[in-house]
């Protein structure tokens, strides 16, 4: 067994399932529930670890990340879709900024509705992610990609969505 090495900690998937990407969502949106309607401003602190550490690290030191990928996932009856890494990644970024702030407006300055503004915000993308499969984060990727803010070479496979629709004139089995 070959030792893990700092990159492979700190290394997001690329590509993504997306079966996992939208049950993390779903977590996600309980967690928020649970902030928002359950009163524990506690965890908005889990809260933003989580989208920290998958931001950092994807699943690896995430635990919903980790419940996700390795029990709930393979236990459901759904195949793999596959989806580029870079969209989802910066969409957990878009999450931990907005929970880490949550967490310094809570905890810092006792800014607790600027804070729940916030979790609320989470909380209508993370349903649009995990019920609607619309990620938000992603969409915005693609913007910035489209005016170009973000290079191309970030994600080759973001900028040519064409390539990964079968054409039927060169692949007739596909249809």
């Amino acid at each position: 067994m070959k030792p893990v090495s700092l990159k492979d900690v700190f290394s997001f998937p690329n590509p993504v399932n997306e079966v996992s990407a939208r049950l993390v969502a779903g977590g996600v949106v309980l967690l928020t529930l649970v902030i928002l309607l359950g009163g524990q401003t506690w965890a908005i602190g889990l809260l933003a670890y989580g989208f920290v550490a998958r931001v950092l690290t994807g699943p690896t030191l995430s635990p919903l990340g980790q419940f996700v990928t390795r029990v709930l996932t393979p236990a459901l009856p759904f195949e793999p879709k596959m989806v580029p890494g870079p969209p989802k990644r910066f969409a957990q970024g878009i999450g931990a900024t907005l929970s880490v702030a949550a967490a310094v407006a809570h905890f810092g300055f006792g800014a607790t509705t600027l804070a729940l503004v916030l979790v609320a915000m989470i909380t209508v993308a993370a349903t649009l992610e995990s019920v609607f499969a619309f990620c938000l984060g992603c969409q915005i990727f693609a913007g910035l990609m489209k005016v170009g803010v973000i290079p191309e070479s970030v994600c080759l496979e973001c900028s040519n969505i064409w390539a990964r629709i079968p054409d039927p004139a060169k692949d007739p089995a596909s249809v």
